[in-house]
């Protein structure tokens, strides 16, 4: 029998640690809330301290070594559980929210997927909306990498954690003789351009408070703002660069970030084939898009055309989701690729969704490969990717993740197709979640929000996000009978 309690051992410590979480808005709020909200935050840290405590006491005995079955065990726990404790401080600052919306809310912000069921955020207090950005630059990178950073010092292996949490088909590479160091490295790296990303707003004309909300969705590449309009809010060419800048950086693999300062040269970069697919291809539509604008007469100027075309895609592209306009009643190509940039440009260790340009990039190998052995049907000719070998066991895997990926697509969009949503919505409501995109088309779109859903529309959205997050096979795996067998 599969016993949880060794997983809850550590997921208690998890818990200790997310605690902390709640000291954050808890400041914003005590200089900034008209109304101090500080209860409420303080009263949240109080619970989830408190809970964490006691699960440690209850399981303090049920101590070893995570095996690969714990670690997705732990993964899906902490996705389903923290967004729970999350959700309860909105309950209590948002006007009117339903716990269906604040769960979603909560979900959508440590997924980094930016889809919003909230309105009137220009009005709510500052802590509400410092929480619902913080949770993004937590999630971005996954929390669960904070974790396996410490879990040594508890006596527990955080190597299953790493692979079942690290988006991307390469998950046995290690870049440090200690999967706890290539985690704190990574950590490090985050941070040191969050900050750089927090002062660039500040410069470019934000206040100090949307500045670190901006710069924790920025580089969580989440794309929650404190206001309805997003940074068209702030109608500043300046601040709009700064995002594209940063959303750029972070949807490059932090990995390779930390290897560049390891090795002190910028070859890790420059020598990257998925990285040199992903900026040709942002180039490449940035340019398609502007010409698209400036055809149909929606900008007249070149620049302009550019600079809306630039922002956009880098928005959408890197799964950030942020709007400088309703860029839905573009000509509807427009908003079309953007949604289809979302799903495969992030580059993998990225903080972005979709599923990752490395696997875009085998892919279109692997059919080249075949379509060159229905000619030569002798001739050898493997797939490579930086002048190495794919082994068969990636490529497999590879092709078995699309193929779950295309099912689970078509599968929810007809669950929401089913309850009377309208096929425009319900794909592009589907692809934005699973994606960790935000916005879709549609009622969901850029000038809209998720709020108008059906609750049951709701919950299979934040299923959606949450497989989207894990990347599909992390969740489905538990539904498996084998799963569960000793």
């Amino acid at each position: 029998m599969y016993s949880l309690l060794p997983v809850l051992s550590v997921f208690s410590r998890i818990l200790v640690a997310f605690s902390s979480a709640f000291l954050v808005p808890l400041a914003w709020g005590w200089f900034l809330d008209a109304d101090h909200h500080t209860f409420i935050w303080a009263k949240g840290f109080a619970i989830t301290l408190a809970s964490g405590l006691l699960l440690w006491w209850a399981t303090r005995r049920h101590r070893r070594e995570l095996m690969p079955k714990d670690g997705f065990m732990l993964v899906n726990l902490v996705w389903l559980v923290l967004p729970t404790y999350a959700a309860v401080p909105l309950m209590f600052t948002v006007p009117d929210i339903t716990w269906t919306k604040a769960y979603f809310e909560a979900m959508s912000a440590l997924t980094a997927t930016g889809a919003t069921a909230l309105s009137g955020l220009d009005d709510l207090p500052v802590s509400a909306n410092v929480w619902r950005c913080f949770l993004q630059l937590i999630g971005g990178l996954g929390i669960m990498l904070l974790v396996v950073a410490v879990l040594p010092l508890l006596g527990l292996g955080g190597l299953q954690l790493y692979k079942a949490e690290t988006p991307g088909p390469m998950k046995d590479t290690k870049f440090t003789p200690r999967i706890a160091e290539t985690a704190r490295g990574l950590w490090g790296v985050y941070f040191l351009f969050s900050g750089a990303c927090f002062l660039a707003y500040r410069w470019a004309g934000m206040d100090w408070a949307d500045a670190f909300m901006h710069m924790c969705t920025t580089m969580g590449l989440g794309g929650f703002s404190s206001h309805d309009a997003s940074l068209g809010h702030f109608n500043s060419p300046a601040i709009e660069w700064v995002a594209v800048v940063f959303m750029a950086l972070a949807g490059i693999s932090f990995m390779r970030y930390f290897i560049v300062l390891r090795s002190r040269s910028l070859r890790p970069l420059t020598s990257d084939r998925e990285i040199r697919t992903y900026f040709a291809v942002l180039l490449g539509s940035i340019a398609l898009i502007a010409m698209l604008l400036l055809a149909h007469s929606v900008y007249d100027d070149l620049f302009e055309a550019l600079r809306a075309s630039a922002f956009h895609v880098l928005s959408l592209a890197t799964t950030t989701g942020y709007a400088a306009t309703d860029y839905s009643l573009w000509p509807v190509f427009a908003p079309v690729l953007l949604l289809f940039l979302g799903s495969f440009v992030s580059c993998a260790g990225s903080t972005g969704g979709g599923i990752k340009m490395v696997r875009m990039i085998l892919l279109i190998k692997q059919a080249r490969r075949e379509l060159v052995r229905i000619i030569h049907p002798r001739v050898v000719n493997p797939v490579t990717l930086g002048g190495a070998v794919i082994p068969m066991s990636v490529m497999t895997a590879v092709l078995g993740f699309m193929l779950i990926y295309g099912a689970t697509i078509m599968g929810l969009t007809m669950v929401l197709l089913f309850t009377g949503l309208d096929i425009v919505t319900a794909f592009s409501a589907v692809v934005a979640t699973v994606n960790n995109i935000g916005p879709g088309l549609g009622a969901v779109g850029p000038a809209g929000n998720f709020g108008g859903l059906h609750p049951f529309q709701i919950w299979v959205l934040t299923f959606a996000m949450l497989l989207g997050r894990l990347e599909l096979l992390t969740v489905l795996v538990l539904f498996t009978a084998h799963f569960w067998r000793k």
